[in-house]
């Protein structure tokens, strides 16, 4: 019974720091997007490389937290 206290008491964190990188990635792609096309800028491609590196670093975060937990 102690270690079933044991295992509910502890806090899996893997993969969160691969997780925040990836939100923040988003995040600035997101805003650099959104800014340009207000501005009327054209939209380049750091931006979208952005958006997708974010996306694939949350998918591999939380690839992580499932496996490790």
């Amino acid at each position: 019974m102690s270690d079933n206290s044991q295992e509910i008491g502890e806090y899996k964190s893997h993969g969160a720091v691969t997780r925040l990188f990836g939100v923040i990635f988003i995040i600035l792609g997101a805003l650099n997007t959104m800014l340009s096309w207000r501005g009327g800028f054209e939209v380049l491609s750091l931006p979208i490389i952005f958006l997708v590196c974010g996306l694939v670093l949350c998918f591999i975060g939380s690839v992580l937290r499932h496996i490790r937990s």
